[in-house]
């Protein structure tokens, strides 16, 4: 995964659950339908509560990787 994939990216390195995901949430809410959000964090707790997050929400998680420590989510808007 890479930045160039997303319409916008997030970084949410050296934050703390729950911040990266306030900061996705409201990052999803300024969305449009169809637009994919590119997430780098590094707080491990984020690995269950993103896709957790994502349930309650129009949201699809496309992919994760971790690498050196840092955990890449792309996520895609569907339609409502």
């Amino acid at each position: 995964m890479n930045k160039s994939e997303a319409n916008v990216f997030l970084d949410c390195k050296g934050l703390n659950c729950p911040m990266p995901v306030v900061k996705i949430k409201k990052a999803l809410d300024s969305l449009e339908s169809g637009q994919v959000l590119l997430v780098e964090v590094t707080d491990k707790g984020a690995k269950a509560d993103i896709p957790a997050m994502l349930k309650r929400t129009n949201s699809e998680l496309l992919g994760m990787e971790e690498k050196d420590n840092v955990f890449t989510f792309l996520i895609f808007k569907k339609t409502k």
